[in-house]
């Protein structure tokens, strides 16, 4: 069944209305007709299988069937905290950071950043990156729509980490492939984690010392260079792989 997500002031007692732009393309797009059946996602952490009752202009009637806690979400959170790359492979990375569990994506301007946004970019990109979060939501069957966060400095970002439990630093200087497996073993016991991947350049040393100061821990991924936008996906790769249940 299709997949849309909602706010909490839409449901009823027994009802819940469709309304903004899925209501185009659940009419026009999928042709969904009276009796069809959608799983309807909230950000309460409920999913709630529907059946489309009433058509309008504006928006659609749903009935409630059955309501079911989500099953497609981590225990522990993890926020991407991505160096902001070249070109479009940012749409690439938060489309693959959202099917692989990422719960927040951070964009963060670092030393050694090749692109350089202003506010105004910056804006339209952040909106352009948050329909692209929410478009894999739908198709990867998550439970909520992670957020893309506003374009930030790396002083800001390693801030935000510190509310985190886990900073997870792969470089590529670092050296200690068992450490590096305990320490990603280690992140089952943890209820957030975050993970910081540099731009195309790598990380400056200093970022690299300031990020060591916040507590995070530094990490090696093997032998072979990765990637900016595969460097992320590994690592998301192997969490989720630990923390799924």
């Amino acid at each position: 069944m299709h997949r849309f997500f909602i706010k909490e002031e839409q449901i009823g007692q027994d009802e819940i209305w469709i309304r903004g732009g899925d209501v185009n393309h659940i009419k026009n797009v999928l042709r969904m007709k009276t009796g069809d059946k959608v799983f309807l996602s909230c950000e309460n952490d409920l999913e709630y299988e529907c059946s489309l009752e009433e058509f309008s202009e504006d928006e659609i009637r749903a009935r409630i069937l059955d309501i079911h806690g989500m099953e497609t979400e981590l225990k522990t959170e993890l926020v991407l905290y991505q160096g902001l790359p070249k070109g479009d492979k940012m749409e690439w990375i938060i489309q693959k950071a959202v099917e692989l569990g990422a719960a927040r994506i951070v964009p963060v301007r670092m030393k050694r950043c090749v692109v350089r946004l202003d506010e105004k970019k910056a804006e339209k990109k952040v909106r352009r990156w948050n329909a692209i979060a929410q478009s894999a939501a739908k198709q990867a069957r998550r439970g909520v729509i992670p957020q893309v966060s506003e374009v930030v400095d790396f002083q800001t970002a390693v801030k935000d980490a510190e509310g985190l439990d886990m900073l997870l630093v792969p470089y590529e200087e670092a050296r200690g492939m068992e450490e590096s497996r305990k320490i990603l073993r280690q992140g089952k016991k943890k209820a957030s984690i975050g993970i910081m991947i540099g731009p195309e350049g790598g990380f400056d040393r200093e970022e690299i010392e300031l990020a060591k100061e916040a507590g995070g821990d530094i990490i090696t991924l093997g032998k072979r260079i990765l990637r900016t936008e595969t460097a992320g996906m590994t690592v998301l790769s192997i969490l989720m792989f630990l923390l799924e249940e």
